[in-house]
């Protein structure tokens, strides 16, 4: 794997629009925006959908718990691949531990609803907020990443 070389002016790619030159590996508003708004729909969508389900508190504190543990796992995931990605050091142990973390509260989460009490469409409504919230989970963390690089004027 060859290290990354860093960016200069010279090599720094850049698109024209009109007056206004902006480079292409910095993230859009809209996207930015678009992931914001995907994570607090999935997860507003989930905690709601727990808030309103007719099941015990125990189960609402186990399906909650799974949220917030699978957010936090895929965002390790994003984290130590980018990192690995530019040569950055992550030990084998953190990188296993949070793909690790990531499969579990999807089986936790699969294994949960198979098993649970509720309508077919509660629980495509649950899984289908998961996975919403983890997909936008790793965006919104591309996309603080990325703009953080550019603040510190590193690309």
């Amino acid at each position: 794997m060859e290290p990354l070389q860093h960016k200069t002016e010279e090599n720094l790619n850049t698109v024209k629009f009109g007056e206004n030159v902006r480079n292409p590996f910095k993230p859009t508003g809209a996207f930015i925006g678009a992931s914001w708004f995907a994570l607090l729909t999935g997860t507003a969508g989930y905690c709601i959908g727990l808030w309103n389900a007719s099941m015990a508190l125990n189960e609402k504190g186990y399906y909650f718990t799974i949220l917030l543990f699978g957010l936090f796992a895929v965002i390790s995931v994003q984290k130590s691949v980018r990192d690995r990605s530019e040569g950055l050091a992550v030990t084998d142990l953190y990188y296993g531990i949070s793909w690790f973390a990531t499969i579990a509260a999807m089986v936790l989460l699969t294994v949960g609803l198979w098993n649970a009490g509720i309508t077919l469409s509660e629980k495509g409504f649950y899984a289908m907020a998961f996975c919403l919230s983890m997909f936008s989970a790793i965006a919104v963390q591309k996309n603080t990443r990325d703009a953080k690089m550019f603040e510190d004027k590193e690309l």
